[in-house]
């Protein structure tokens, strides 16, 4: 199937050194509001990319979930592939493709856990649902049928049927700690915007920010 021809320009809106915030998480929650405005269906997911200690990609979507000056947090099975990885290898890199608004934001930096104090506070704002839905799942291992995971998850109900539900101890949160963060702009010719934020003297730096080629 030969899609060569199948393109479009980016024509929506252009990007300048005036318009950026400083301060890139800043301007990050400004894109994320704009996003949540024009009603983009799950706004949140992120592609994340880890990397094994052998040196192999991976990468998948997940959903963050808070965000402040310390990086970006999103939750996960801790024995998943990905929590392994990064275990491994802490370096991660996570993209949002906003294409309703011909924009997109690439983050790269280190993956750390965080706290458990911090993982309980969230997994109780969770749906019940979502709550056993961790517990029934051991994500990333092969698993015979979907009959199993229905099995026990029907399981699980009767041996919570009362009361709260406990945070497993196999799951909880990581946050990303940007390095690198930069904002693309389509625009037309594919002549698009790029501004990077970037920290000249390692993590304890201050944040620049410098414009690069499309």
């Amino acid at each position: 199937m030969d899609i060569s021809e199948y393109r479009r320009e980016y024509m929506r809106d252009g990007l300048s050194r005036e318009m950026i915030d400083a301060d890139p998480f800043k301007q990050f929650e400004s894109w994320f509001k704009q996003a949540c405005e024009v009603d983009i269906v799950d706004a949140n997911a992120m592609s994340l990319a880890t990397v094994s200690a052998q040196g192999k990609p991976s990468i998948r979507t997940v959903l963050l979930k808070t965000f402040d000056e310390r990086g970006f947090v999103f939750f996960t099975n801790l024995s998943s592939q990905k929590s392994l990885e990064i275990k491994a290898n802490p370096n991660v890199a996570v993209l949002f493709p906003w294409t309703e608004l011909e924009r997109q934001i690439e983050i790269t930096g280190v993956a750390e856990r965080i706290s458990t104090v911090e993982s309980l506070k969230y997994i109780a704002t969770r749906p019940r649902g979502s709550q056993l839905g961790a517990w029934v799942s051991r994500q990333s291992a092969e698993i015979s049928s979907r009959k199993v995971l229905m099995g026990r998850l029907e399981k699980l109900k009767e041996r919570f049927a009362k009361g709260e539900i406990p945070a497993p101890d196999f799951w909880g949160g990581y946050r990303i700690i940007p390095e690198k963060i930069e904002f693309w702009q389509g625009r037309e010719n594919r002549l698009h915007d790029r501004f990077e934020y970037f920290k000249e003297n390692g993590a304890g730096g201050q944040w620049d920010v410098r414009r690069l080629a499309p």
